[in-house]
């Protein structure tokens, strides 16, 4: 993944829409709630059994929407994304060391 290239085409299709006045970080976030909300919509009331080809291209879309708010989010906010991913990984690390009993998480 060349992120500095997605990052930027983000950017280049925000200022070519003048969309930056209407990107507030709270205006952001309630977006990305919405995005993730249509996500979870896609797989209400079925199972893996039923998740059709149809279904996987909709989960597609989604994941690209989130991810593109995400990236516009951490613009707005000036977070470096990966930095941030790894800071909260070690702290994941911590909490969820190797060894502990981790399936009372996905009971």
């Amino acid at each position: 993944m060349n992120f500095n290239k997605i990052n930027d085409e983000v950017s280049k299709f925000v200022n070519a829409r003048n969309w930056d006045k209407y990107h507030s970080p709270k205006n952001l976030s309630m977006a990305l709630s919405v995005e993730a909300s249509e996500l979870v919509e896609i797989f209400q009331w079925k199972n893996d059994q039923n998740i059709s080809d149809t279904d996987k291209n909709k989960v597609e879309d989604e994941i690209a929407d989130i991810f593109f708010y995400l990236i516009r989010l951490s613009q707005k906010m000036n977070i470096d994304i990966e930095k941030s991913f790894y800071k909260k990984l070690e702290k994941n690390k911590i909490k969820y060391p190797l060894g502990m009993d981790n399936t009372k998480y996905f009971e």
